[in-house]
């Protein structure tokens, strides 16, 4: 069974036992579940998908945090030429990993 989910205004068609790197759900520990109701399409095995408008009702899917961490260092350079201004910043996004445990239609 696959399904679209929109969470952190993103789109994502998954299945059980993907995971994924999202942005930090805030408030969330490692092992914490997380449902999720914004389903926008389902699809079962030799089934006719189902379409929401604008979701699905009664679907959801159960996700499971297995990691909170930093995703890699992004270096930001800045720099004017012949004005010797010359900027460097670094930034690391906060992660979630999550896998998906279940979807129910």
């Amino acid at each position: 069974m696959k399904a679209t989910i929109k969470t952190q205004g993103r789109q994502f068609t998954v299945s059980e036992g993907d995971i994924l790197k999202l942005n930090r759900f805030p408030e969330t520990e490692t092992g914490s579940s997380i449902d999720i109701s914004e389903v926008l399409m389902v699809t079962a095995e030799g089934a006719d998908a189902r379409i929401g408008t604008p979701f699905v009702e009664g679907a959801s899917v159960k996700l499971t945090v297995l990691e909170n961490k930093q995703d890699k260092k992004v270096i930001v350079f800045k720099k004017k030429r012949r004005q010797g201004y010359k900027r460097r910043r670094g930034h690391r996004q906060q992660l979630s990993v999550i896998k998906v445990e279940s979807i129910s239609a």
